[in-house]
């Protein structure tokens, strides 16, 4: 049976947990956000097996990387593979609504089940769910917390030269 392997790495949005199984990325946790699963789930630490991963995330917060070349492999059902596949595809420093990643997967009406979807996201910062806001611009729900999802938007837009918030 094959197990997950994981490692802690600092980032400027706290302690990121990155575990993966097979040399894919099954999950990146902030320390205290919610849907945290058992830390039993993250099987033994390995801080050799993760250098690529930890380079593309210092790239990231430094603000010369836009968008990450990983293994993914989140676990979820049909639908959220689908959401978080779209959400892969919205631009760095770029933010849209629910409705919106509701209406890029085909589903209009399922926006609460996409910010359901979105809120389950395992794999926090390189699946961009921070990137998504409520439909008036309102920051709303971010299993990492409103301060990180704002960190990073702010982090985001300001390596792009723009600002959206």
């Amino acid at each position: 049976m094959t197990r997950h392997t994981h490692t802690v790495i600092d980032s400027p949005v706290d302690p990121l947990t990155l575990v993966a199984r097979d040399g894919e990325i099954v999950g990146l946790f902030m320390a205290g956000g919610r849907h945290l699963p058992d830390p039993a789930w993250f099987g033994d630490r390995d801080d050799t097996a993760f250098g690529e991963a930890a380079r593309q995330l210092d790239e990231y917060f430094g603000g010369g990387r836009t968008a990450f070349d990983l293994p993914l492999r989140p676990a979820g059902t049909d639908f959220q593979r689908r959401v978080w596949a779209a959400l892969r595809e919205i631009p760095y420093a770029v933010t849209i609504s629910y409705g919106e990643l509701a209406r890029r997967i085909g589903q209009p009406s399922a926006s609460r089940a996409v910010g359901l979807a979105n809120g389950r996201n395992p794999i926090g910062i390189v699946v961009p769910c921070h990137r998504v806001i409520g439909a008036n611009g309102s920051l709303t729900g971010y299993g990492g917390g409103l301060h990180r999802k704002s960190r990073l938007l702010a982090l985001e837009q300001r390596a792009a030269g723009v600002s959206l918030l």
